[in-house]
């Protein structure tokens, strides 16, 4: 069919292959080339939302922790840090 869409040629290698006939079984209707964009698309979407996942922990860490050390630092405290150092 003609397309001005990149095509893609992929090597059906022994784990690529063990991932198709594992695709088929759960969607025995779709063509290996189906299967593939299929699982293509659904890894992409694992991975958006493992990303999210990450981000999503991340920012639960940070409100934790969130002012843990208000007040361990006094006034001054780098005025004072620095009269320590050497000229």
């Amino acid at each position: 069919m003609p397309t001005t869409r990149p095509r893609h040629f992929v090597t059906e290698t022994d784990d690529l292959a063990a991932a198709l006939d594992d695709a088929a079984r759960r969607w025995p209707d779709l063509s290996r080339s189906q299967l593939l964009v299929r699982l293509a698309l659904d890894g992409h979407r694992a991975a958006i939302q493992s990303q999210e996942e990450r981000r999503r922990r991340r920012l639960e860490a940070i409100r934790t922790h969130s002012g843990a050390l208000t007040g361990a630092y006094g006034p001054d405290y780098l005025t004072h840090l620095r009269e320590e150092w050497p000229p």
